[in-house]
């Protein structure tokens, strides 16, 4: 997505270290039992209002990790989303038209 080609940061989207300096989260996998915690601790360091995208297939409903011993879940199992960008993968360009779509752009 940040690549010349896709180049989503023209529309303003940009990745950041600090839950506090953003406006979301991107989950792109199924929540494992050992990030089920730092999830959630993240989504409530986040400021509102705050928004959580699943991205693919495995984030939204485990895809081919469902029923594995060390998935706890889809990431709305988690936190509530607030959209969700199906594919396995989806494509970058996906991606950024959904944000987009988000964000009103």
């Amino acid at each position: 997505m940040s690549s010349p080609v896709y180049d989503a940061e023209r529309f303003g989207i940009r990745l950041e270290a600090s839950p506090r300096h953003v406006d979301g989260l991107l989950v792109t996998g199924p929540v494992t039992r050992n990030m089920a915690d730092p999830l959630r601790k993240t989504f409530e360091a986040v400021p509102r209002p705050r928004v959580v995208v699943a991205v693919g297939d495995c984030a939204r409903d485990c895809g081919v990790f469902a029923g594995a011993y060390g998935v706890e879940g889809p990431v709305a199992d988690i936190v509530p989303v607030d959209l969700e960008i199906p594919g396995c993968p989806p494509s970058p360009a996906t991606i950024v038209s959904a944000l987009r779509g988000l964000a009103g752009r």
